[in-house]
């Protein structure tokens, strides 16, 4: 029988693959038959990835996406080396905590610089011939920060929610390529943001959070398996839409 999600002969990018939802992404795609790319800054997190993958067809690519005007030329760089990208998955980001009292310029053009304007750049540079594949397929991680309120979390909500529209929009504009753009939003996964949440909060108030999903948080697999989808030839009919995944956190 047939696996619509088989990945095998598909060279697939992924950056933040050093931990948490990425590095799950990339060993679900190994066992799928993809070939990776493993982009992080954190060299020693990357091979850690790497020696959990269930292929050796890979390579590590340290890059800083904070350097977005370098992000286009740095991928056609890389694809011209490992060849054109069938996939992209965009992991990697940062979370902080911003009550609006505190709300600083600088603190919001970090968090659009981290989490947006590399999202852009990134698909920009998979529209290019030379970088991404024909019907090659681009996964953003969103977040349902971007959907739902929460204090506190409005500048990193609002990184997100610009990603979400970016998919909508971008999405028919790479439709002439073949080329598919969807994100996945997560809710709360147990992942190292989470635990410095964990961490920087008292007991009582992180459970209040967690009470918050029905089905408990998440782990990284469960974003991983829908990342696969939105990646593979079994969401061949779907482009521009985020898949929330969240474990009941938006029901009402």
């Amino acid at each position: 029988m047939k696996n619509p999600m088989d990945m095998t002969g598909k060279r697939v990018l992924v950056t933040g693959a050093g931990s948490g939802i990425g590095r799950a992404t990339a060993i679900l795609l190994s066992e799928l038959g993809a070939s990776l790319v493993l982009v992080g800054r954190d060299t020693e997190k990357l091979a850690v990835t790497a020696q959990r993958l269930a292929t050796q067809n890979f390579a590590i690519e340290p890059f800083d996406l904070s350097k977005t005007d370098a992000i286009v030329e740095w991928m056609r760089n890389l694809a011209a080396h490992h060849g054109r990208l069938d996939g992209l998955v965009h992991s990697a980001g940062i979370q902080t905590f911003n009550p609006l009292r505190t709300i600083t310029v600088r603190a919001f053009e970090r968090l659009l610089t981290s989490n947006t304007v590399s999202s852009a750049m990134l698909i920009r540079a998979m529209q290019s011939w030379d970088c991404g594949a024909d019907a090659a397929s681009i996964v953003m991680i969103a977040s349902t920060a971007g959907i739902l309120g929460s204090p506190g979390n409005g500048v990193y909500g609002a990184s997100k929610a610009a990603v979400m529209s970016m998919v909508r929009t971008f999405a028919l504009e790479l439709v002439d390529r073949g080329i598919r753009l969807n994100a996945v939003a997560p809710a709360m996964v147990e992942t190292e943001m989470v635990q410095r949440s964990r961490d920087s909060t008292t007991p009582e108030v992180f459970k209040a959070m967690v009470d918050k999903h029905p089905m408990g948080i998440g782990q990284p697999d469960d974003v991983a398996h829908a990342i696969t989808f939105l990646l593979s030839s079994a969401s061949r009919w779907i482009t521009g839409t985020t898949l929330i995944v969240d474990g009941g956190l938006s029901l009402p």
